[in-house]
């Protein structure tokens, strides 16, 4: 696994920008091989603790969403996915008002399915989860967690690479909120 981590918001942006357009440009599998399925997957933004069960997002965790819509809007994605949760759904909103794709609604208990799915279905996906959800995904998906998430770490960003040949590329950065 390749993992960036960066020190300021505008070098990890930058850094992210660049790592995400290197591996989306070289998404194109050879013919024998057939193309390339990307997906970024992420953990909710910062939650409230409201003392609900289903809290909405922090103002930084409202930036954060509105960070990940800034990287993602022009990245040709073509899928959605998030829990039914209000966190990750105001998480994925930012992206999906920005780009008119819809969120696709999946259940975290059954990761097995979405991943099936998105081998099912090429193209670019954002998944949007949580602290547990998403490392798990990223393994069964046949790519490197890079080890639990915290409950305080909430810029985890993977690009998985899934090529026709079963062959996975993971790449971990980290998507800081810029101001």
């Amino acid at each position: 696994m390749r993992s960036f981590y960066c020190v300021s918001p505008s070098l990890c942006l930058g850094a992210t920008l660049v790592a995400a357009t290197l591996i989306a440009s070289s998404c194109a599998a050879p013919s024998d091989q057939g193309a390339a399925t990307v997906v970024f997957l992420v953990r909710h933004a910062e939650k409230a603790d409201d003392g609900t069960d289903d809290p909405p997002l922090t103002q930084e965790g409202q930036a954060r969403a509105a960070s990940l819509a800034g990287l993602l809007r022009d990245a040709g994605l073509t899928h959605i996915h998030s829990t039914e949760s209000r966190r990750t759904l105001e998480t994925a909103a930012p992206l999906s008002d920005a780009t008119g794709l819809p969120i696709t609604a999946y259940d975290g208990q059954a990761l097995g399915d979405l991943a099936s799915r998105i081998r099912s279905m090429p193209g670019r996906h954002l998944v949007v989860g949580h602290s547990n959800t998403t490392p798990a995904l990223v393994r069964i998906l046949g790519g490197d967690d890079g080890g639990p998430i915290e409950d305080w770490e909430y810029d985890r960003f993977y690009v998985l690479t899934l090529r026709g040949d079963d062959a996975v590329t993971t790449v971990q950065l980290r998507l800081d909120v810029v101001p």
